[in-house]
């Protein structure tokens, strides 16, 4: 970790932020930051805790795990039964970025859409595990579109 410990997120504080606990800080920083894109916004290192953020709003924390906030048995996956949305302006530069880290996606590319009352909108998907076992998908707005509508492609 850095020496700066940072400043608050530059979008303001989200309303709901996922703190998740990880076996390693380092390694999944270089997940979090090399592959995913994020920043941190800031950390307090002697607590092997940071808060990341994305351009886009996006904002999760971090924090190396010491047993204080466990609430039952760790056993990896860690992230069984979760799965964390992150929406981004492209999900192109992240796929390229996970496959230049040697990190295989879990699942996709995909494409699909979804009613939304009378539209639907549109997303491109990809999924990825991250060191600790939690599910990330990271998607990309296609648009919206009346219902009944089919996808050029």
């Amino acid at each position: 970790m850095t020496a700066d410990n940072g400043r608050p997120p530059k979008g303001g504080f989200a309303s709901l932020v996922p703190e998740l606990l990880v076996e390693d800080i380092e390694e999944s920083l270089r997940f979090w930051m090399d592959g995913l894109g994020f920043t941190i916004a800031y950390q307090r290192p002697e607590a092997k805790f940071v808060y990341l953020e994305r351009p886009e709003g996006a904002q999760i924390m971090l924090c190396q795990r010491h047993g204080g906030w466990e609430t039952g048995p760790m056993e990896a996956p860690f992230g069984r039964g979760a799965m964390f949305q992150v929406h981004v302006d492209s999900t192109e530069p992240i796929q390229k970025a996970l496959e230049a880290l040697g990190i295989a996606l879990h699942a996709g590319p995909r494409e699909v859409w979804r009613q939304w009352g009378d539209r639907e909108g549109g997303n491109r998907e990809i999924f990825v595990l991250d060191p600790n076992g939690y599910l990330i998908m990271m998607t990309e707005t296609l648009g919206e579109r009346p219902l009944g509508t089919s996808s050029a492609g």
